[in-house]
């Protein structure tokens, strides 16, 4: 199967899909918002459940974020809603985000169906700025349950860049060299270079970093 989907940067195809909250225009119905779109194998599955359940859990820090979640699976409106009734019998916990009821045609425009994975829809997470542009891409196998955190932290770190037009470290923020500071692009002169390292702190003109409130 040859898959075109898009790439970091690209707009998210637009999509008119039915999902658990009523029918959505994607992008469209989204823009000004943040929000990810993520796809999971099937419902009434264990991995699936414990993700639910880690995302609605933590949705007022989305929710801080001004990001949505979008859920997607190849299952029928009916299976999500009774997954849905069933997660919260069973763990008390509602899950208030909507999920997509998907036939194939989202999954792959988006490249969510890896053939050497089997014919369900991979673990993918689609970061979406407000803009409809596509930011940031994961990718999963079935059998690993995906990290809320990192799901989070890449939130952060993508909003932090944009705002602050800086660059993030590993484990930002609490990079092992340069702790909960960022980086600054590096010079992009002969003469910038020369006096980089008069003016910010760094270990070359290159690896220059600041802390967040310096211009404040």
């Amino acid at each position: 199967m040859d898959t075109l989907f898009p790439l970091l940067g690209d707009p998210l195809p637009q999509v008119t899909v039915k999902t658990t909250k009523g029918t959505m225009t994607l992008p469209d119905d989204l823009k000004g918002n943040w929000f990810v779109l993520f796809s999971h194998p099937a419902d009434f599955t264990p991995v699936c459940t414990t993700e639910f359940v880690g995302l609605q859990k933590r949705i007022k820090e989305f929710d801080e974020l001004n990001c949505k979640l979008v859920g997607l699976s190849m299952d029928q409106i009916f299976s999500h809603i009774k997954w849905m009734e069933w997660i919260k019998e069973q763990t008390g916990v509602e899950i208030t985000f909507p999920v997509i009821a998907d036939f194939g045609e989202v999954a792959e425009k988006l490249g969510m169906i890896h053939p050497g994975k089997g014919t369900n829809t991979v673990r993918a997470v689609f970061f979406i700025d407000p803009d409809g542009l596509v930011r940031t891409i994961f990718y999963y196998p079935q059998e690993i349950g995906r990290n809320i955190d990192e799901i989070l932290r890449t939130i952060r770190a993508l909003q932090t860049s944009d705002r602050n037009k800086v660059a993030m470290p590993a484990n930002w923020p609490v990079n092992e060299l340069i702790g909960d500071r960022v980086i600054i692009p590096p010079a992009q002169t002969i003469d910038d270079a020369k006096v980089r390292l008069d003016t910010h702190e760094g270990f070359d003109w290159w690896f220059c970093h600041k802390d967040l409130n310096e211009d404040k």
